[in-house]
């Protein structure tokens, strides 16, 4: 495929192949979306492919855990609902930023961090379990202890099963990098050359904090009863109520 960066192509036909996967699958699990693109882009409230798939899924009794950044995912609480009570459903939904203004620079095209909020917190009186991702994390950017008491806030509030964080940082790739840079240059005079200075070429750059607030973030996820480490919450993720195995699609 040849085209920009930020083009979508559309799979069409996905309810189609998954309906035929599925109908061939001899035992039930969790199918996983969301890690490789959002499932609620702005095209979805058109198009409704996520929407038929959950049907698709719902209809065949297999589980479903979803990662999003948007509150479109609302539409489709009643087949969360659905799923969930015959098998697991898990809303999954991505977090870095408590600053609204800061929010709306790093992720322009997406609801703020305080209306996913309110989205985990109705998906929880719904009693549809949530996953919380804390990163990327910016360095020099948002990589303060109030930017990740305030997402610990919103997390714990919520009543979220698990948050997810790797450490705080982002990783970098040869073209990201580009791209990343000339963001830098619009909305952060001056930042590029720190990245660079404190960076170099290197794929993971961790934030010079990275050790005290992670810190901050395992204690205080001990204390309120939220799972935090990878392994732990993957596993949860992964896990169907009779312990298949996972089908990922998408």
């Amino acid at each position: 495929m040849q085209h920009d960066f930020e083009d979508v192509e559309v799979k069409r036909n996905a309810p189609e192949l998954l309906e035929k996967a599925l109908a061939s699958k001899r035992r039930l699990c969790m199918i996983g979306t969301g890690a490789m693109s959002d499932p609620y882009m702005h095209c979805e409230e058109k198009l409704r492919l996520t929407r038929r798939c959950l049907e698709v899924i719902d209809r065949h009794g297999f589980g479903v855990t979803v990662l999003t950044k948007s509150d479109m995912i609302l539409r489709d609480a009643d087949l969360f609902c659905s799923i969930n009570s015959k098998a697991k459903a898990v809303v999954q939904m991505t977090l870095t930023t408590y600053d609204e203004d800061l929010c709306r620079i790093l992720e322009p095209n997406v609801c703020t961090t305080k209306r996913r909020y309110e989205v985990l917190e109705a998906m929880q009186k719904n009693g549809i379990p949530t996953v919380v991702w804390f990163t990327p994390v910016l360095p020099f950017i948002n990589d303060t202890e109030e930017n990740l008491r305030g997402i610990l806030s919103y997390c714990f509030d919520a009543g979220v099963k698990g948050i997810i964080c790797m450490g705080i940082g982002t990783t970098m790739r040869d073209g990201d990098r580009e791209y990343f840079y000339s963001a830098l240059d619009r909305h952060f005079p001056g930042m590029k050359q720190r990245y660079i200075s404190q960076y170099g070429n290197e794929y993971i750059c961790n934030s010079v904090n990275n050790g005290r607030l992670m810190s901050i973030f395992c204690n205080e996820c001990e204390k309120h009863g939220v799972m935090y480490e990878p392994a732990k919450v993957f596993s949860y993720l992964y896990e169907f109520p009779e312990k298949n195995e996972q089908l990922s699609f998408f």
